[in-house]
Order: C-alpha cells, then structure tokens, then sequence
C-alpha cells in the first residue's frame, strides 16, 4: 500500500471519528447541562459546557481533515491554524476549570446527585476513552498536532466525567465535597502543557 493510499485512509477514518466526537458530545452536551440545572449541580453543568468545547473542537477537525481530503496542500494549509484552535479551546478549558475549582471551595459549594447524570458519566467513561484512543492513533499516522490537540481534550473529557463521579460519591459517602473541584485541578498541568504545544505548532513526537 502506498503511503498516499495509507494516509487518505488515516483522513477517512480521523473524519468519521470526529463525526462520531461532534454528534456524542452534542447529545452529552444538551443532557448535561439539562440535568445540571435541573439538580442545580455545578459539576453536571460544567461537564456540559466541556462537550461544548468538544464539539467546537470536533467540528474544527473535521473541517481539517475533509480539507486535506480534497486537497493535500490546503490540509497542510489548515493544520497549522486548526492545531492553534485546538490549543486555544484546550487553555481556555484550562481557565474554566481553574476558576470553577477555585469557587467551588471557595464557596463549599457542594455536588448535587442526579440519576441522569450519573448514567450519563458512567457512558461517558467507556465511550470516551475508546474514542481517544483511536484518535491518538490517526494523529501519530497523520503526523497531526491538532487532532492530538482534539485527542487530548478527549482524554480529558473521560477525566471529567469519572472526577464529577468520584466527587459525587465521595460527597455522598464520607461527606467529602472538595474531591471534585481537587481532582479537576488535577488535569490543569497537562491541559496547559498541550494546549501551548498546540497553540505554538510544535510537532508531535512520531510514534
């Protein structure tokens, strides 16, 4: 096989992936905030807000790779700006969580339950890790920093939903309400260290 098939088959297959990032995290998105406000739970809505951001992130990969798709030069074109979007929506993230954290124990604002949110969370920690993993896997055959960069922001999207499950818990069990906005800071360094990669077009390392 050669190595223009190769790649167009890694585009096609970074194409459907994103495809599938945009529709999940829509309906993630709708659900969590829904249910966010519905239970008056910070965590559920925050998580919502961070499908926003991957849909955003999505959409601008998708448009990335269909890019190259029809024209090689004009992918190569695009990866540059599309990895400094991705970069841009990872610190941002970065800075909501930080300032999320920062007022939740600030404020003992304590995690509310929710049914549906709680399935919702448990979903999301089996879809999101598959679908990172796959994507890491087309970026290091594409050589792409944006779609690590929307990788990433995968991974920690799974981080997100098993920390608003953890805290959840740990508030019910033992009472323990500052587990959720710690242990999202948690993620803050390697949201920043892939966010300026990302923003700065440093190139991945090759697999």
């Amino acid at each position: 096989m050669s190595e223009g098939v190769a790649r167009a088959g890694a585009l096609r297959r970074g194409v459907m992936l994103e495809s599938v990032t945009v529709g999940y995290n829509t309906l993630e998105g709708i659900v969590a905030i829904a249910a966010g406000v519905a239970a008056g739970s910070v965590a559920l809505t925050g998580f919502g807000i961070d499908s926003v951001i991957e849909v955003t992130s999505g959409a601008l990969l998708w448009w990335r790779l269909r890019a190259e798709l029809g024209s090689a030069p004009l992918g190569l074109t695009v990866e540059r700006r599309a990895a400094r979007w991705a970069g841009f929506l990872l610190l941002a993230l970065g800075v909501y969580i930080v300032a999320d954290s920062a007022r939740l124990l600030l404020t003992r604002n304590r995690p509310e339950s929710s049914l549906v949110g709680i399935v919702l969370m448990a979903l999301s920690l089996i879809v999101m890790p598959l679908l990172a993993r796959a994507k890491l896997g087309v970026a290091a055959s594409l050589n792409s920093r944006a779609l690590r960069a929307d990788a990433h922001e995968t991974v920690i999207c799974a981080w997100l939903s098993g920390t608003t499950l953890l805290g959840l818990g740990l508030n019910a069990l033992l009472g323990w309400w500052w587990a959720d906005p710690v242990a999202a800071l948690g993620m803050v360094p390697l949201i920043t260290r892939e966010g300026l990669e990302a923003w700065r077009g440093e190139p991945p390392p090759r697999a």
